[in-house]
């Protein structure tokens, strides 16, 4: 990988490693609603008219219904439901639950008729990854606390979810231009609430600086680096950094928010970062021609080109 491809892989390590730690810091004193409204308005007002340049306006209108279902599970549902969890869970936690998103891909793409042997390193992944969740949300399920460890996994699933649409039924769209649509319609979703909960006086100016780096770093810059990376190492491994994301959530909480990092916590990040791993491996190229063109053709439906926020 070249010099530049490294630095934009780092740089997207920690851009979406951080969201949580901002989250946690602006639900301090703005409503869920808010903080979900000022990243999405933000970051279209920054993103919309770069994408409003291209000539896809008619392919637009040609798939309004799967950009309405892409961005409800991609951000609408997600972001509201992640704000509204770390309300009561630390950042570190939340990320770490996040990171289970790879393994519910992969149960949804069984569930949805995948038809392709797992194998025993893959199953394994899973199980891996599942009891590093289990691990994780013991303590807040057994202190009568579920919901929020609930919200969040329903975020992982929606993360697992919304790709399927991307590659299914919005290809003819350019990343730049789903996401930056997306994030126009999930902020008119969000101002009514958010104008009804807006907050009495001004936040501090922490928290303020969380909605600016949500906005503009976690999300404008995040998609534009996100690209940038795609084009200079390829999709594939652009996504690598996705299982660098949750370190990068631990670290800041514990550093920057004194959150505790105990055992518990680190034997998860190893089960849930190994589960995913295995997960998501590649199946050994099958000798048959035939075999090897299908197991071609199910690769494209399942690996879409990345155009989704995988974290935060």
């Amino acid at each position: 990988m070249s010099k530049r491809g490294w630095v934009l892989f780092a740089a997207m390590s920690l851009i979406w490693g951080i969201p949580y730690l901002m989250i946690k810091v602006a639900v301090e004193e703005v409503s869920v609603p808010v903080l979900v409204f000022a990243r999405t308005a933000i970051g279209a007002a920054v993103l919309l008219p770069l994408a409003l340049r291209s000539t896809e306006l008619s392919a637009l209108r040609r798939h309004w219904l799967p950009l309405v279902a892409f961005a409800s599970i991609e951000m609408i549902i997600p972001w509201g439901l992640l704000s509204d969890a770390e309300r009561h869970l630390s950042s570190s936690m939340t990320g770490l639950l996040i990171a289970a998103s790879p393994i519910a891909a992969v149960l949804i793409a069984l569930a949805t008729g995948d038809r392709e042997r797992l194998g025993l390193k893959r199953w394994s992944g899973l199980f891996l990854g599942l009891a590093g969740v289990a691990l994780l949300a013991a303590p807040e399920l057994e202190g009568g606390a579920p919901w929020p460890i609930v919200e969040v996994l329903l975020t992982a699933v929606c993360y697992a979810t919304a790709p399927l649409i991307a590659a299914r039924r919005l290809q003819d769209l350019s990343s730049l231009t789903v996401s930056s649509f997306s994030l126009g319609l999930a902020s008119l979703v969000y101002a009514p609430p958010a104008i009804l909960t807006w907050p009495d006086q001004m936040p501090s100016g922490q928290v303020l600086a969380a909605l600016a780096g949500l906005a503009l770093i976690c999300t404008a810059l995040a998609f534009v680096v996100f690209f940038a990376l795609i084009q200079e190492v390829g999709p594939a491994r652009a996504l690598v950094f996705t299982y660098i994301n949750p370190a990068v959530a631990v670290l800041a909480g514990v550093l920057l928010l004194d959150e505790e990092l105990t055992l518990t916590v680190v034997l998860s990040f190893a089960l849930i970062l190994g589960g995913s791993v295995l997960a998501t491996a590649s199946q050994p190229k099958s000798a048959d021609p035939s075999a090897a063109a299908a197991d071609t053709d199910r690769a494209r439906d399942a690996e879409p080109e990345p155009c989704t926020t995988p974290n935060g």
